[in-house]
């Protein structure tokens, strides 16, 4: 990726200076901010007390701009969007959005030229007086307001290179931001007719809204620096600028969270990834907090229960652990979070929690501030047991911390779970986890496998429109997910952590049953001359500009199906995939001939070339519809859909971590005590397969490495090669107006959950993509 030229190279730090400077705020008419710089101060002088060093960095990812700042007060990110010649100006415009942490809340503006055609106007952040980008706001609460919050927040210099008119602007919740940028244009007058305009006395502009809970207020300021020629005018509602610098400032009086500094995020012995990936560990630093983990800086600055457990397995082996530890954030959040009443977990929390969770209830006529849980997916109850048995069975730490960590009383922020503990509601997803898994254990019928939700689109990670082509009953939570559960509940009755003793042997025998017997409902094998004719077609119906590679399919071609019962009627949703990856990071299985089968054919998918199969110069697609012979297959997984024929960071690090674990099984080192050497390890054709495809892996990652912290990519075929290139600037599937899904529900969680709709930037950070923090190659293999 191209650095910022303001900036210098992708992924440029700042380095963090032992003061904390603050900018202190002069209460005008209404509390409205004026905002102006100070010197720097000690750190026992710094705004509110703060002695903490300010954290700050830089990230270029055109036509997105990231800045990110962090102290004790206040913790936000900003993103600058300045379309570029190649844009697409329908979804990219001049944009600034502040996003903070604290009530997943934010500030979104966009701008347009005043009397220009549309592409003219860029805009960019420069570096102010202060010799840096951002700097921090901080106001202790007047005695007169209801809240006694300090206003806290950033501020910085903004440059149109064209005169400019503000056009829209929203006040509030990252969702209320996210329900317009990624929706219809949605605008809810609740929200936006209680923004209040003023004209400042200094020559600014002021926007100011009250949250719907009527204490915490929003602001955002736009003023013309001292000596500067720019003019900012308010006409009404209508803000426009001359061409000049401006300073923004952005505030909102909410309780802060308490962010895990680089140095708490990380084991003792891990310390070290603090100085040598400082980019990384500062942006799981800015994602940690002591009561929860955040899924995705900007659009997902919130707990998904599903994206951290992922997470937290993947970078288990530097993760801190104990007590107050970013172990302990993650499975705590999910506990706090479970229904109570049938023990599922919380994929998403709707908070901006006083104001979109008060929007919210109000559409329901409800009259509450609290937060609201989407418990629509139907992958996350499983990771939960696994990550608890990873914790406080396999780590030395945490098998020493359940006593007191599951007598932590739950309700501090699921107010629906007060009277319960931690460990209560882990005894309930437990419960919910067997209780779902007997039906197909006394059965065996596909009608028993999990399904989706009645009347949901969406329930496992490939959460769009076409993730799983219309499936209804996804691979990876049936083959993979569930019997990983039931071992692992096995394992914590075992250990008495949960005191069901039955649960020891129940479970495990559950856990067999799935393992084997799952897997035939998916199976899909291609003979090798029809796979030839498919692939082939499949190049020419989707102009694929590179050769079909139909010369590498040397024999029949199998795969799983990513779901069964799709769209248009089909049995199976025959789709390559990478959920392949879940089933051998998360499971030893011992069925010899089944086992064998599975890594080979794993082995192959990923060594073949797309679109023969999954492997690129840019990484491994996570899907390939060229083997189903369903026209609807191509037009729907391309290279501009979510989770199309394009490359997720977590899902390398999965497999990656999978066919380790799986050829570690060969040796006695890799080997846990209780299993027996595989029969695959002793085929020479299999065994080597598998390494060869370990590493071919290994070095397509290595060669992406400055692509592996982002969320997801794409790619363009040129000069003979895949060339990444950002999701957002292709064209999506046809009749989808944006990289994500189809269409548009009335229901606020089946349409608008994370990419299920719509046109859809990828996250500059995100958690899980943070993985290979602790995923490296293993040359010993």
């Amino acid at each position: 990726m191209r650095g910022a030229s303001l900036f210098g190279a992708f992924g440029t730090i700042f380095a963090a200076t032992a003061t904390c400077r603050a900018v202190r705020d002069h209460t005008v008419n209404d509390h409205l901010l004026n905002v102006q710089s100070v010197p720097a101060t000690s750190t026992n002088e710094t705004a509110g007390g703060c002695a903490r060093r300010e954290r700050t960095l830089a990230l270029s990812d055109p036509p997105y701009s990231n800045y990110f700042y962090s102290d004790c007060n206040v913790d936000a990110q900003v993103v600058v969007t300045s379309p570029l010649p190649e844009s697409d100006l329908s979804v990219i415009g001049p944009r600034l959005i502040i996003a903070w942490p604290a009530g997943n809340s934010g500030v979104c503006a966009y701008f347009a030229p005043q009397n220009g055609a549309n592409g003219t106007l860029g805009i960019e952040v420069v570096n102010s007086t202060i010799g840096k980008p951002l700097a921090p706001i901080y106001s202790a609460a007047p005695s007169d307001l209801a809240s006694n919050v300090p206003q806290v927040g950033v501020t910085g210099v903004l440059r149109f290179n064209f005169s400019a008119e503000l056009t829209v602007p929203i006040l509030g919740s990252i969702r209320t931001i996210r329900d317009f940028v990624e929706g219809p244009s949605l605008l809810y007058p609740e929200i936006q007719d209680a923004i209040l305009y003023s004209q400042l006395a200094t020559g600014g502009v002021s926007l100011q809204r009250l949250w719907l809970d009527n204490v915490t207020t929003t602001n955002l300021t736009f003023s013309a620096p001292p000596g500067s020629n720019g003019q900012v005018k308010l006409s009404g509602k209508t803000v426009t600028f001359t061409a000049g610098d401006y300073v923004f400032s952005a505030s909102y009086n909410y309780p802060q969270l308490t962010q895990l500094t680089p140095s708490e995020v990380f084991k003792g012995n891990s310390s070290a990834i603090v100085s040598q990936q400082p980019d990384q560990a500062y942006s799981l630093s800015f994602l940690s907090y002591k009561d929860k983990l955040l899924a995705g800086a900007w659009r997902f600055l919130t707990y998904f229960g599903r994206d951290s457990m992922i997470s937290a397995l993947l970078l288990e082996p530097v993760l801190s652990v104990g007590n107050g530890s970013a172990m302990e954030a993650v499975i705590g959040a999910v506990l706090e979070r479970v229904n109570r009443t049938d023990g599922s977990v919380c994929h998403e929390e709707t908070i901006g929690w006083v104001d979109y969770a008060t929007w919210s209830n109000m559409k329901k006529n409800i009259t509450s501030t609290a937060m609201i849980c989407d418990y629509n997916m139907v992958d996350s109850d499983y990771f939960l047991p696994v990550l608890m048995k990873k914790y406080f069975v396999d780590n030395p730490v945490g098998k020493h911390r359940y006593q007191a960590f599951s007598s932590t009383t739950a309700g501090k922020f699921n107010a629906a779970n007060q009277n319960l503990t931690w460990g209560q509601l882990g005894v309930k997803n437990a419960e919910r986890v067997i209780r779902l898994a007997t039906p197909f254990v006394q059965n065996r019928r596909k009608e028993d496998l999990i399904h989706l939700h009645e009347g949901q689109v969406v329930g496992q990670w490939r959460d769009s429109t076409f993730g799983i082509g219309g499936g209804r009953i996804p691979f990876d939570v049936n083959t993979a997910l569930m019997p990983a559960a039931l071992r692992s509940i096995a394992a914590l009755a075992r250990n008495h952590i949960f005191a069901e003793k039955e649960w020891a042997t129940l479970a495990d025998e559950y856990a067999r049953i799935w393992e084997d017997e799952t897997l035939k409902f998916f199976q899909v094998t291609v003979p090798e001359n029809e796979a030839r004719k498919r692939v082939d077609e499949y190049t020419k119906a989707s102009h694929f500009a590179g050769p079909n590679q139909t010369n590498i399919i040397d024999s029949d071609v199998q795969f799983y199906a990513v779901a069964l019962d799709g769209y248009n009627s089909l049995s199976k949703v025959e789709v390559m995939n990478t959920d392949d990856g879940f089933r051998h990071f998360l499971l030893n299985t011992t069925e010899q001939g089944q086992l064998t089968s599975f890594i080979n054919q794993t082995a192959n998918n990923v060594r073949r070339t797309f679109p023969a199969g999954l492997m690129t110069d840019v990484g491994l697609l996570v899907a390939n519809p060229a083997y189903g012979a369903n026209p609807v297959y191509a037009r729907n997984f391309t290279t501009g859909a979510y989770h199309g024929t394009v490359v997720w960071s977590w899902q390398l690090a999965l497999m990656a971590k999978g066919l380790e674990y799986q050829l570690g099984r060969c040796t006695s080192k890799g080997s846990p005590k209780t299993d027996t050497v595989p029969d695959f390890c002793r085929d020479n054709v299999v065994h080597n397969n598998a390494r060869e495809a370990y590493h071919l892996l290994w070095d397509v990652i290595e060669q992406n490495h400055s692509l592996l912290s982002m969320e997801v990519w794409s790619w363009i075929f040129t000069d003979g090669k895949f060339k990444a290139t950002p999701l957002g600037t292709l064209p999506p599937p046809p009749g989808v107006s944006g990289g994500t899904g189809e269409f548009v529900r009335p229901s606020f969680w089946t349409s608008l959950t994370r990419g299920a709709l719509f046109y859809s930037e990828s996250n500059i950070r995100q958690l899980w993509s943070l993985a290979f923090l602790a995923v490296a190659r293993n040359k010993s293999l």
